[in-house]
């Protein structure tokens, strides 16, 4: 049995990185980080400046603002500044009325909100905004991670600042995760210890639920669902998951106000570490107990990549959430330690070089590519099959497989990254 302390450490990192989110997370972290500046002005602003990370722009630019039927940051950023509060986390606007959206858009067309790109060197994630008015002023920075609050000060006091000897993705603190000790916790804790997670189950689910009341995104999950769609996948177990799954990413994308419980500051990684998971466990009729542990290992996987990933990088996140969906799939399927070990390398050999160009409502064809190959991983797992050492960058120990997709993602396409953000501000349109 792991030690109570090791446990403890593990339980606080979950619930730091698995936590409720309404809205795609980059446009909400600008918002909150607006709310706070907001906060500390003590009045309306009459200017606002945001100066952003390239990442925070590509994921914020082509994606849906919750519950107001637009896209992009003003409207976020906006929002933030009228009906925003600070403790609501990455539920910030989630206070949203037609009444606010109105003032929003007017607020916007008077000009008041200057977006620009963080010149200099800076942490992928990274927000700073400055706020005007009642002759004050008033900055908030976020930096490293979503919600992580570095500097906060008004006019010439300063009210919060961390930055120095700041870490850019995990806190000091983090336990260093490996894939044993992530699979021997998900067997291993007290069941009541983990329950917790079963809530991603509650929250995803509905998501997609409620994601069937409109038309969200390219209605992927719909799609899915449909008559045409079940004669060429047919009515499975399969086709039920990734309806499923591209239903809540749908819904997210496209703006509607659900919300989903996240994963490493992502909602899309929260929904494919869990929806996946929930469904086969249902389909399989699996016990509470395997759900709650096939989830817990999911989760878990997806945090323990990103901590050498980072929280934002030129490498899909569907790629490291789905890797976690097949660990937990290939439990919910009998498969031992050295099955989930296979799963994990055939993922990496399949998808590593998934480009991340932002967070917008084409993020369900790639999550539903995502599940398909974490299925298919499982299923091969459990025939005893798996991309071995002479191919490619698969390593025989499972651990540095994943340095090596991580080291890609997190170095080697950095040019791509520029690339694609690039080709995203130069468009037209």
């Amino acid at each position: 049995m792991i030690e109570k302390s090791i446990r403890e450490q593990i339980i606080a990192l979950m619930k730091r990185e698995v936590v409720p989110a309404v809205g795609c997370t980059e446009p909400m972290a600008v918002a909150l980080c607006v709310s706070r500046a907001t906060e500390a002005l003590g009045c309306r602003p009459e200017k606002i400046t945001a100066l952003l990370s390239a990442n925070i722009l590509k994921n914020a630019m082509g994606v849906g603002i919750p519950g107001t039927g637009m896209i992009g940051l003003p409207i976020a950023i906006a929002l933030g500044a009228l009906i925003g509060k600070s403790e609501y986390q990455l539920e910030v606007i989630k206070d949203v009325c037609p009444e606010a959206i109105e003032q929003g858009k007017q607020y916007i067309n008077e000009g008041r909100i200057d977006i620009r790109l963080k010149q200099g060197n800076c942490d992928k994630l990274y927000i700073e905004i400055l706020c005007e008015g009642g002759g004050h002023t008033a900055s908030a920075i976020i930096q490293g991670s979503h919600t992580h609050f570095v500097r906060v000060a008004r006019d010439n006091e300063v009210l919060l600042d961390e930055q120095a000897g700041h870490s850019s993705d995990c806190d000091e603190g983090d336990i260093a995760l490996n894939l044993r000790l992530v699979y021997d916790f998900a067997l291993e804790a007290p069941i009541d210890e983990i329950r917790f997670i079963l809530e991603t189950r509650d929250y995803n689910l509905k998501a997609a639920q409620e994601s069937l009341k409109g038309n969200y995104g390219h209605c992927l999950g719909k799609t899915l669902d449909r008559p045409l769609s079940h004669g060429i996948f047919g009515n499975t177990i399969f086709s039920r998951i990734l309806s499923k799954t591209a239903l809540a990413c749908d819904a997210r994308m496209g703006g509607a106000l659900i919300p989903v419980m996240s994963n490493s500051g992502s909602g899309n990684q929260g929904i494919c570490a869990t929806n996946p998971v929930a469904v086969y466990a249902l389909e399989n009729e699996n016990t509470e107990e395997e759900t709650i542990r096939a989830l817990t290992l999911s989760h878990l996987t997806a945090i323990y990549i990103k901590q050498s990933l980072g929280k934002l990088s030129a490498l899909c996140g569907c790629v490291v959430a789905s890797i976690g969906s097949s660990c937990g799939i290939t439990y919910l399927m009998g498969g031992d330690f050295d099955r989930i070990c296979f799963a994990v390398k055939n993922m990496i050999a399949n998808l590593t070089g998934m480009i991340c160009d932002g967070a917008k409502p084409s993020c369900a064809l790639k999550i539903t590519s995502g599940v398909s190959t974490a299925l298919l991983s499982a299923v091969l797992a459990m025939e005893g099959r798996h991309v071995t050492s002479a191919e490619g960058i698969i390593d025989d120990d499972v651990d540095r497989s994943i340095r090596n997709l991580t080291s890609i993602g997190a170095d080697a396409m950095c040019a791509t990254d520029k690339m694609v953000l690039d080709i995203m501000t130069g468009k037209d349109c």
